[in-house]
Parts: C-alpha cells; sequence; structure tokens
C-alpha cells in the first residue's frame, strides 16, 4: 500500500494544501484585516471619488444632464463608476492574497518543515502545487465576500449578465490566482529571508495595480504606461470580468482575447515555478 501512494505524483497534495489553509482560518483577524482593506477602498473611496456627479456638477448650463452619463459610459462602458471600480476590487484582493504566497515557502524553510517534507515522498512539484492551490481557495473565497459586498453597496450588473457570466468571471479570477501566486513562489523559490521577499512583494505590488486598468481605463493612461497595461495580466483579466459582468456592450473579440492571455500566462508561470522547484528546491 505504501509504495502504491508514493508512486502517485500528486501524493500529498491535499494534506499539505489543508496545511497552508489551516493557517488562513485559524486566523480570523488575518482574515478579517484582508477582506475590510478592500471594503474600505470601495466604501470610502469608490463613494467618496463620485466622477458621476464630478462630471454632472461640471457640465456647463447649457449642456444636458443625460450627456454626463454618455461620457461615464464611453469612458469606463457602464454608466456607474463604482462598479467599475468595484470589480477592479477583486483584481485588488487577488493580488494582495497571492503575493504573500512566496512567503510561506521562507518559513517553511526556515522551521524545518521543508526539510522533513522534501524527505518523504511527495515531489517537489507538489510542495509547489499545494501553495498555489491554497492561495487560490483564499482568493477566491476573499473575491465572492467582496462581490457580495460590493452587490449591496450599490453594484449594478450589464444588461448582458446571466449566471455564466458569473462563471466565466470566476474562471478568469482562478486563471489570474494561479499565475500570480505562481510568479510570486517563483520570486521565493531559493530565498532564505522574508525580509528579501517582502521588498519585493512592496516592489511589485503597486506597479502591477497601477499599470492596470483596476482603478482607471487604460486609454486615460500616457503612452508608455499604456505600453506597460498591456502586458499586465491583471488588466486583462479585470477587463474580461468587466465584460461578463457590468460593460454594457460586450466584445466578444476583446473577451476571447483575455481568454487567451490569461490561459496563456497562468500556463507559462505555473510551469516555469514548477520546474525551479525541480531544480531549486531542496534542503
Amino acid at each position: 500500500m505504501k509504495e502504491e501512494i508514493s508512486r502517485n505524483p500528486l501524493h500529498g497534495l491535499w494534506a499539505l494544501t489543508h496545511r497552508e489553509l489551516k493557517k488562513w482560518y485559524k486566523e480570523p483577524i488575518v482574515f478579517l484585516v484582508s477582506i475590510i482593506q478592500p471594503i474600505f477602498w470601495m466604501g470610502l473611496f469608490g463613494k467618496a471619488m463620485n466622477i458621476n456627479a464630478i462630471i454632472a456638477n461640471n457640465l456647463p448650463p447649457n449642456i444636458p444632464r443625460w450627456l454626463a452619463e454618455q461620457i461615464i459610459k464611453q469612458t469606463f462602458g457602464t454608466s456607474d463608476y463604482f462598479s467599475y471600480m468595484a470589480i477592479g476590487m477583486l483584481s485588488f484582493v487577488t493580488l494582495f492574497t497571492t503575493m504573500f504566497s512566496g512567503m510561506s515557502i521562507i518559513w517553511d524553510r526556515r522551521l524545518g518543515f521543508l526539510d522533513k517534507v522534501l524527505s518523504t515522498p511527495v515531489a517537489r512539484s507538489v510542495i509547489i502545487f499545494s501553495k498555489i492551490f491554497s492561495a487560490t481557495i483564499r482568493s477566491l473565497v476573499q473575491a465572492s465576500i467582496i462581490l457580495i459586498f460590493a452587490i449591496l453597496l450599490g453594484l449594478k450588473f450589464g444588461p448582458n449578465f446571466t449566471p455564466i457570466s458569473l462563471l466565466g468571471a470566476y474562471i478568469i479570477l482562478f486563471m489570474l490566482c494561479i499565475g500570480l501566486s505562481s510568479l510570486f513562489l517563483m520570486l521565493a523559490i531559493r530565498s532564505t529571508r522574508w525580509e528579501h521577499q517582502m521588498a519585493i512583494v512592496n516592489l511589485l505590488n503597486l506597479p502591477l495595480m497601477f499599470t492596470s486598468n483596476a482603478l482607471f481605463p487604460t486609454t486615460t493612461m500616457p503612452e508608455w504606461l499604456r505600453a506597460i497595461s498591456n502586458i499586465n495580466p491583471i488588466t486583462y483579466a479585470t477587463d474580461a470580468i468587466r465584460q461578463l459582468l457590468i460593460f454594457e456592450t460586450l466584445n466578444a473579440n476583446q473577451l476571447m482575447l483575455d481568454f487567451i492571455y490569461m490561459s496563456i500566462f497562468s500556463t507559462i508561470v505555473a510551469l516555469i515555478s514548477i520546474i525551479l522547484s525541480w531544480k531549486y528546491l531542496s534542503k
């Protein structure tokens, strides 16, 4: 029986994944803080930054008020900026959950747990997969909570919204979680100091967030910034979710491009992290 288990390429996957998840659901304070931050963004920034009112109140008196709504639709693809920004918060919470996935492997190495796992029949790729899957599960649960709060705060679904659209949005979020968690694990795989990984996280989180369309459309960005946004996976993931959930008009070609880009990104980065685990993950 033991021999059969050791030959299973996924042996130990759930045990390691569950161990990572226990660190999360047994620490309610960490969980609440990770949820409260994007809710504050939606409730404070999203409502305070009332772009609909800013445009409507600054139109010349002889311009009809309905023109403000048309400007909003033309700029954001929806008549409500809060809905536009709330979808960006789904990418926000995904980024800030997955970017700490690399920290766990550093602590496992420093506390000696990694040495114990490496001495078992568990494959090195399974160690990486467990951390990717745990980060993905955490991100999807937290994104679901954020989406519920967004609806309560006034998120408006688009005319093309269906339950299938929601499924498509979760598929995109799943690929974004896989890609980002793999990326941060890849950057941490040889590190032995959490300070180094924290420096990398602090260096990358703002560029990844603000070179995307999470808060504002890329069409309003300078040319040099738009070029960076065009390779940022958060841009494609957020655009796909907005098209599926809130946009007035569905651009099928762009939506297909979003899915293709995210599929390629998540697959390539996950494969690279697994290859690096075979080469560098050691006692």
